[in-house]
């Protein structure tokens, strides 16, 4: 079983009991937008379109050049890029810290460096790409604020890297896991990570 497979994977306790961020930015102050690496963008596409709130997930690459932004590339592990999604959403209806606490609670294991179950490589890092300096103190709070809090068997490998560009991954990507729901990927990886959101965050997702 791939260790993307289980259920609060990393954690000690439920996802669902996963803390609020102390610190997180007014409605006013949040520009709704949000860009997160957190292994394959199939995956973490997948959860976050399920949440009330989020108006679009565009698939990306984000920390590389613009020449080496393409997927045969990037998969190589050699281009500085990491897979990641950009997350556009109401602030009147989601806030950028409850988006960070699902990232950390159900998307994928911010304990692992560079890879993300039998994903191998820096393409698959977990990191935030703040948009400013009012995310980036909120990220960096609440890693700090999860690592003291000890609900994880390991330490937050989860870096914050400065957002030079994103690049958006080819279309074939976008929406992949609700268009290609027979993928052995996506019935094997994606979809218990979707599960997981359904069972621990239900009152958060879009309905009907």
């Amino acid at each position: 079983m791939n260790i993307c497979d289980i259920p609060g994977q990393g954690l000690r306790i439920a996802p669902s009991d996963v803390p609020d961020p102390i610190l997180d930015l007014s409605a006013s102050d949040d520009r709704g937008e949000i860009i997160l690496g957190g292994g394959c963008f199939w995956c973490t596409e997948a959860v976050f379109r399920r949440l009330d709130g989020v108006a679009d997930v565009q698939p990306g690459y984000a920390g590389g050049a613009a020449d080496a932004a393409n997927y045969k590339a990037v998969c190589s592990g050699s281009t500085g890029h990491a897979e990641v999604i950009r997350i556009a959403y109401d602030p009147a209806k989601i806030s950028y810290g409850q988006l960070l606490k699902v990232f950390f609670a159900v998307a994928h294991d911010p304990t692992q460096k560079d890879r993300q179950g039998n994903d191998v490589g820096s393409q698959y890092r977990s990191a935030i790409f703040p948009l400013d300096d009012r995310q980036r103190a909120v990220a960096a709070a609440y890693v700090r604020q999860l690592d003291e809090a000890g609900i994880y068997f390991g330490k937050i490998a989860t870096t914050l890297e400065p957002l030079e560009a994103f690049f958006v991954a080819e279309s074939y990507h976008h929406d992949y896991a609700r268009l290609n729901p027979g993928q052995s990927y996506i019935r094997m990886v994606s979809m218990p990570k979707v599960e997981k959101l359904e069972n621990y965050f239900g009152e958060r997702l879009k309905r009907g």
